[in-house]
């Protein structure tokens, strides 16, 4: 017995050691691998990671050059269809085919568009006609030169001619700046206009895009940096290839370069070393100090590096290597731990053996040794009734049904054999569809996520407690958190007191299981937005509620458009009111205007009356204009720009104003002598003004003093008023009073459409709206300094040009002084008895034979009696069922020769639904006799 106790002792001894020996160190250095390979694993999702951001990067850039490739193909079509219709305002407007194309490339000068963008038009000579840059406007494009090379523009501009049309790249220098940059430009030519027209935009605008995509791509990746470990204290960092740390979780080398670091094994810089085992499949090796440690540079580290060319990124993994070790060494140190143990149990379970076990285990030792054999029909012997007694009769019975089993064993073991293989393939594809579906099922929440990040909606979901669940990029960028942060964090501290006040009646409402919906006002990045937030309850399949959908959105947009629909809807009124006043005013108008000039003429000699004569007929005209101007308003029509004498005007302007200011106020004018007068209306001009100064004279109840004063500026460098000033020449007009000023939210609103700041009803609210519309109508700007309780100064900027360049402009009187026609026969048409009585006069005076009457049917049956008729004068709105316009158009066919007047006290839009004839002239109510005479001048020329 003692034999076989030490013979036990010795075999598990050897057990013991030979499986130590044999699987610790095995076991060691598999742990080892693996933790070294997780390293791996991680560094390898993380530059997988990187670079599918690089990938969208690029795919980004190619889609935004392609959209704005699109957007200039549009602008140059746009820009052609401006040059068309402005070549044909110019035209209706008396000036010349040349005079007209110069005036829409000064329009086309100051088009603009995106980023300071614009377009630029080239003759075929490659002399640019049109350019916002004075320093390249009528400029040779082949003198363009950068580094002495040929000029690029001359050489796109022969392509676009000999190709019709293209997308070009050069480069080319922004307006403010002489910096040559990329730019690519879509030229077209137009070969019957004799020109081509270019646009383009600077890649660096792109450039800046992508910047911001890549530094995006950073923060996202340092975010998922964070969540990742290696070991204990491992960890990923990122750098660039000028050694700046961009992602480094010690935040005393995060953002700095650490070329100055250096590798105690090596001595090189540890930069250096990183960069050199770059995608090499190698780790570098190097001693680093512990944070429990800091300053000792002893301890063991591996990193792994990978390059990534798209970001010109270097992703580096780091550990310790006594952390690869540990895992090792604990599970060896278990290992040894347990085998003692077995050790142990062993040594007692001998001594049980050798006293009580051994002689039952020999017989059956022995029975097994005849078994083995062959004679399987041998037995133990052994009865009793403990373990050893069951373990013989157990093995008598199993020696029984081996010997039935036997036979079948081969098959059975090949049939088991044939299951498990297929078992095994069938695992073998139910992980992959695992695999396959676990990587969809990723792919279809990350598009989720991006999905309702990119909404233009708050999003957030709440549980029945107000935890968060789930919050998008918009709502957490509104309260200026991060998304992560908000998680499972209550609403109350997420939004803050106020804003979780504001809506807990509607909480308590979407608990209660009703969706709810409100809007509020609140202030973001200095501007009120107006949103909606809508409150929905989710249900369980119990039909209660087990969260909430909060949505909130922006809708300012919708409000703003409401509110300008409001506002058209109060214009559109003006405008028929306005319609529906015109004609009768302007009627009485006419009978006043010519009444005035045939008293002037009776009375030529009495310099007496024409002091009151002249204010009367200036002021008669001045009503005209202003229902001119208020159709005008409503209806945007083009102004008539001349070249103004700046001088007379106001003289002209403050001695129409004498009579409707106190005595308390005073009024001084400083005009500073120029060859430069304002390009601008100069009706539309001396409104402006006239608006002006009732506003300062209504700003001064105690009197005081209005100050203009005029000067020509020209403008090179920048200046900001209501919007950056183009270069150019341009007469300044400033308006200074010395009343209340302006308040704060007066000053924000004052240009808006019947804003006022007068009680009770007092004021229109169209004052300056109509000074701001005329200026910006007539390229010009306009500011305002404000000094509260001691006046304001408005100042008008408006083109000018040298008096020589305008066009000479004959009075009436000129133009028709040798105009005599006596004798020729005139029908007049006019539905009022005092106008038809005044033009009657004046057509007589005129030397015409007249004959008039009321109606366009009387007339109809009249004019066939007559003999040759010279002309046809007519009013446009007639009662009965034929107006002015048919009748001039039933006469036109009839007579060719016969010269057709309409008079109208509407304008043009408002004469009906059928246009006027070219060939038939129309003058405006009220008119004198000598609108009258330079009509039929003009009838003459048709």
């Amino acid at each position: 017995m003692q034999r076989f106790f030490v013979t036990l002792l010795i075999i598990i001894s050897m057990i013991f050691i030979t499986v130590y020996f044999y699987s610790v160190p095995v076991i060691k250095k598999k742990v080892f691998e693996i933790e070294r390979n997780s390293s791996a694993i991680a560094l390898n999702s993380v530059f997988s990671l990187a670079n599918k951001m690089y990938a969208d990067t690029k795919k980004y850039r190619s889609q935004a050059l392609e959209s704005h490739k699109k957007r200039l193909r549009t602008v140059v079509d746009l820009a052609d269809s401006f040059f068309d219709s402005a070549v044909a305002e110019a035209r209706r407007n008396g000036l010349s085919e040349a005079q007209a194309r110069q005036v829409a490339f000064e329009q086309l000068r100051s088009f603009k568009y995106g980023d300071n963008d614009y377009i630029w038009i080239a003759d075929q000579h490659g002399t640019l006609l049109s350019h916002p840059d004075p320093r390249y406007q009528g400029k040779d494009t082949a003198a363009f030169r950068i580094n002495d090379s040929d000029s690029e523009v001359r050489t796109v501009i022969d392509l676009a001619l000999s190709q019709g049309e293209g997308f070009y790249q050069y480069k080319w220098n922004r307006l403010d700046s002489e910096k040559p940059l990329d730019k690519v430009s879509f030229v077209k030519n137009f070969p019957q206009k004799g020109f081509v027209i270019g646009s383009g935009v600077y890649l660096d605008d792109l450039d800046a895009d992508i910047q911001r995509i890549r530094n995006e791509a950073l923060i996202e990746l340092r975010e998922g940096i964070k969540e990742i470990k290696i070991a204990s204290t491992g960890y990923l960092f990122v750098f660039d290839a000028s050694t700046n740390m961009l992602i480094h979780p010690n935040t005393n080398i995060a953002g700095k370069n650490f070329l100055s670091l250096t590798n105690p094994v090596t001595g090189n810089s540890i930069a250096e070393d990183l960069i050199q085992v770059a995608d090499t499949g190698q780790e570098l090796y190097y001693k680093w100090d512990r944070p429990d440690d800091p300053g000792n540079y002893r301890y063991e580290k591996l990193s792994l590096v990978r390059y990534l060319p798209g970001f010109d990124w270097y992703i580096c993994s780091s550990v310790y290597v006594d952390e690869l070790r540990s895992s090792a060494e604990l599970l060896t140190e278990r290992i040894i731990t347990i085998a003692v143990i077995a050790l142990v149990v062993a040594l007692l379970l001998m001594l049980l053996f050798s006293q009580w076990i051994t002689q039952p285990i020999k017989r059956l030792a022995d029975t097994a040794v005849r078994v083995s054999q062959g004679e399987l029909s041998a037995k133990s012997g052994i009865r009793r009734d403990d373990e050893v007694g069951l373990l013989a009769h157990t093995f008598d019975t199993m020696v029984e049904r081996l010997r039935d089993s036997i036979k079948n064993l081969d098959s059975k073991v090949e049939q088991r054999t044939h299951a498990l293989a297929e078992k095994n393939q069938q695992l073998i594809i139910a992980s992959e569809s695992m695999a396959s579906a676990k990587e969809a099922l990723a792919l279809s929440e990350q598009r989720q996520r991006q999905i309702l990040d990119a909404l233009p909606a708050q999003i957030a979901y709440v549980d029945t407690g107000l935890n968060i669940l789930f919050v998008n990029r918009v709502f957490a960028d509104t309260f200026q958190q991060n998304k992560a942060c908000m998680i499972n964090k209550s609403l109350q501290q997420a939004i803050g007191e106020e804003c979780f006040r504001r809506i807990q009646c509607q909480i308590q409402s979407a608990l209660n299981g009703q969706q709810t919906t409100g809007e509020y006002t609140e202030h973001q990045q200095q501007r009120q937005v107006i949103c909606k937030r809508t409150l929905i309850p989710c249900f369980n399949p119990d039909r209660e509620v087990n969260g909430i959908l909060i949505l909130t959105f922006d809708i300012t947009s919708e409000k703003d458009a409401e509110r300008q629909l409001n506002e058209a809807q109060r214009m559109n009124a003006v405008g028929q009111m306005a319609g529906g006043l015109a004609h009768d005013f302007n009627n009485l108008l006419t009978i006043i205007l010519g009444n005035l000039h045939s008293a002037g003429d009776r009375y030529a000699e009495d310099d007496q009356l024409h002091r009151y004569l002249e204010p009367a007929i200036r002021a008669t005209r001045r009503g005209a204009d202003i229902t001119s101007r208020l159709l005008s308003f409503s209806r945007r029509q083009p102004l008539s720009p001349t070249l103004i004498n700046i001088g007379q005007m106001l003289s002209g302007t403050v001695e129409l104003l004498s009579s409707s200011l106190p005595d308390n106020i005073t009024v001084r004018i400083s005009n500073t002598p120029s060859d430069l007068q304002p390009f601008a209306d100069p009706g539309r001009l001396e409104d402006a003004l006239v608006n002006i100064v009732f506003n300062a004279r209504d700003a001064m109840p105690e009197g005081g003093e209005i100050s203009f004063a005029t000067q020509s500026i020209e403008v090179k460098n920048r200046l900001v008023m209501d919007e950056p000033v183009a270069p150019g020449d341009y007469c300044e007009i400033c308006i200074s009073d010395t009343g209340s000023g302006f308040s704060d939210q007066a000053l924000l609103q004052c240009f808006e459409p019947f804003f006022t700041s007068k009680s009770n009803g007092a004021g229109s609210g169209l004052g300056l709206s109509m000074v701001y519309g005329f200026v910006k109508q007539s390229q010009g700007y306009i500011s305002i300094q404000n000094a509260p309780n001691r006046g304001a100064t408005i100042t008008l900027l408006l083109p000018a040009k040298a008096a020589e360049q305008g066009v000479a402009k004959d009075s009436p009187d000129a133009q028709a002084r040798d105009f005599k026609q006596e004798g020729k026969l005139v029908c007049l048409v006019e539905d009022d008895p005092d106008v038809r009585s005044v033009v009657r006069q004046q057509l007589i005076e005129l030397g015409f034979d007249v004959i008039d009457t009321h109606n366009a049917e009387e007339a109809r049956r009249l004019i066939p009696l007559l003999p040759e008729l010279y002309a046809l004068v007519s009013d446009v709105m007639l009662p009965g069922s034929i107006n002015g316009i048919e009748l001039a158009d039933w006469q036109h066919l009839r007579d060719n020769r016969c010269r057709i007047i309409l008079i109208s006290g509407y304008s043009y839009q408002q004469s009906g639904d059928k246009p006027i004839n070219p060939a038939f002239l129309l003058l405006s109510k009220p008119f004198g006799i000598a609108e009258l005479k330079k009509a039929f001048h003009d009838s003459e020329k048709r």
